[in-house]
């Protein structure tokens, strides 16, 4: 079907274009017919143009116009005018004129689309994956694939101008487990044998490091296979970083300059720099989370020192164990109703706490069904360390340490939101976390696991502490926090095979299984590794942050469902007997 090459773009025209010829291609958006007199917007990518057909100005294009329907591919050949008095919609660019069509060819109908193309879309999800490629004819969804594109760009530039080489790493490799499930490939080649998609580039990008190449970055797709929520997807894009002959200070600065860049050419923010910095502990002690928002101010406090020779036997009993009672204050809040207050009760409970101590301040005292476990002095004590003022709800939580501050931080979010305390034009908070635990425990394996991976490494002067007491051992470890989400994150590696070894022993992986699993990093690291450290962005949730979205499903072009289901292509989907058999594999 012939049709000529466009001259504009639906959101082109403007008043200077007026009584020139012009061509249009596009998707009829709405159509309205005023008996006599039909309006058609055009939309494509750019924006959208109205379109006028009049039987007295071209009947052939009139008659053929009579028959368009919402979703028709069309190209129009017209003249621009300017729109009659009275007719202007200042609500889009090209809100002054229209064009009065001279010819008009049908390039391909369309049936009607199960939902309209429209923003403020209220429809249910999995219908909108399902029919993705209308789903992203949406001008807020195409808003949302063209910020990722700008922000892939500013990416590339700024590394290219800090001298970062861009490097495409496997995405076949071995499969080394180490935190979450890989992806399995089946070899037909290699009978029995087995690739794994990268759960990140992490050991490909130290090699680069052995190799020399000092400065790498890669926007590269990274498969784990995980538990799924609105921030995660089976597979998700990083932007992954590498540097040789650096510490701490030298990674931050690079990624603060990023991060500057970014707020200025996406959001027109000016961010100060340097950006705060908490530890791990101070993190956690303050505001129960090793990803705080701190777009508001509610701050947890440590009460032990208040409590520390309590008679009462849940605070007693807490402070042998060494564990922690932790305080908050909502100011303001001393009429909470005890509805209220059994609903927050609730709230921790479903987190795992054994209750939550309330108490309300009263002119010279506190109201709380505990208060007469406290005496004056641990009252007077506890007002003064949290500056509560009559009219206050205190909350108080206590038990082992990380779980304890972990659902006061859940509460601190609770409340936040009940007091409407984020506001819509807060500025964005970013954060680094510093001095992480190189280990956690797990209860369940009764085992320690590397809290980011066993590449990282630990603080040399707790070197020492790494078979003794490795619950005390200090990571060079780093997040970067934006707006209460992990955006980043990184540390400095270990670049000899000594550590290297002692970090596998103290994480229960024998000499054979490092071996089997890494030797291939650990054999060059003996070729002489430098010194090599870097931090990996969260490019889909960064995205998410700048688009202003709630989940990273609307700015990833064809997503997966919660569940890592494909509704559009129908996939994962049963495969071939004779695939499987080619590839040596038999389902039971």
């Amino acid at each position: 079907m012939q049709f000529k090459r466009r001259t504009h773009t639906c959101g082109e025209l403007r008043e200077s274009h007026i009584e020139e010829s012009v061509v249009l291609n596009g998707w009829v958006d709405t159509r309205r017919d005023l008996g006599g007199v039909i309006f058609i917007d055009l939309r494509d990518r750019y924006g959208i143009t109205q379109i006028v057909f009049e039987p007295t100005y071209n009947n052939e294009a009139y008659e053929i116009g009579k028959d368009l329907r919402s979703e028709y591919v069309i190209s129009v050949e017209g003249k621009v005018r300017q729109r009659p008095e009275g007719t202007e919609n200042s609500a889009i660019p090209t809100g002054l004129v229209d064009v009065m069509v001279d010819k008009i060819v049908l390039l391909n109908e369309a049936k009607t689309p199960p939902f309209q193309i429209k923003d403020g879309l209220d429809v249910n999800e999995d219908l909108r994956l399902k029919y993705r490629y209308l789903d992203l004819r949406r001008n807020e969804m195409q808003q949302n694939i063209l910020l990722r594109h700008k922000m892939y760009q500013i990416a590339r530039n700024y590394f290219d101008t800090q001298n970062f080489c861009e490097v495409e790493t496997p995405v076949l490799m071995k499969s080394t487990p180490e935190g979450a499930r890989d992806f399995l490939v089946p070899s037909r080649m290699h009978k029995g044998k087995f690739y794994a998609l990268p759960q990140s580039p992490q050991q490909y990008k130290q090699l680069l490091m052995v190799s020399g190449l000092d400065r790498y970055f890669q926007i590269v797709k990274c498969f784990r296979d995980e538990d799924l929520r609105a921030d995660r997807q089976p597979e998700f894009t990083q932007i992954d970083v590498e540097m040789s002959f650096v510490d701490t200070e030298d990674v931050f600065e690079v990624m603060e300059g990023l991060m500057k860049v970014m707020f200025k050419e996406v959001l027109d923010y000016d961010l100060k720099l340097p950006i705060p910095r908490l530890s791990f502990k101070e993190a956690m002690e303050k505001y129960g989370s090793d990803k705080p928002d701190l777009r508001f101010d509610l701050e947890m406090v440590t009460l032990n020192e208040v409590f520390k020779n309590s008679d009462f036997r849940v605070f007693k009993d807490t402070i042998e164990s060494d564990g922690i009672i932790t305080g908050l204050l909502a100011k303001g809040c001393g009429e909470y109703t005890r509805n209220q207050l059994d609903g927050l009760t609730d709230f921790v409970k479903k987190l795992g706490s054994g209750g939550l101590i309330w108490m309300r301040v009263k002119e010279d005292t506190i109201e709380a069904p505990v208060a007469k476990f406290f005496t004056d002095e641990e009252i007077k004590n506890l007002r003064s360390t949290l500056n509560a003022e009559t009219g206050d709800l205190i909350f108080i939580l206590s038990g082992k340490r990380l779980k304890t501050l972990s659902i006061m931080g859940s509460l601190r979010l609770e409340m936040a939101k009940r007091l409407e305390l984020i506001k819509s034009d807060a500025k964005p908070a970013l954060l680094w976390v510093t001095d992480f635990p190189l280990f956690e425990w797990d209860e369940e394996t009764q085992r320690f696991y590397a809290m980011h991976h066993p590449f990282t490494s630990p603080y040399l002067e707790d070197i020492d502490k790494m078979e003794a007491n490795p619950g005390d051992v200090r990571a060079r470890a780093y997040d970067l926090v934006l707006n209460g989400n992990e955006i980043a994150g990184g540390s400095i590696r270990i670049h000899n095979s000594e550590l290297q070894a002692k970090m596998f022993k103290a994480l229960g992986i024998s000499d054979e299984e490092a071996q089997m699993k890494f030797g291939f990093l650990m054999n060059a690291f003996k070729y002489g590794a430098p010194p090599h450290g870097g931090i990996a962005f969260g490019f889909d949730r960064l995205v998410m942050l700048f688009a202003g979205e709630n989940s990273i499903r609307e700015v990833i072009a064809f997503p997966k469902t919660s569940s890592g289901a494909s509704l559009m292509d129908d996939s994962p989907s049963i495969v071939d007997e004779h695939q499987l058999k080619e590839l040596h594999i038999k389902l039971r």
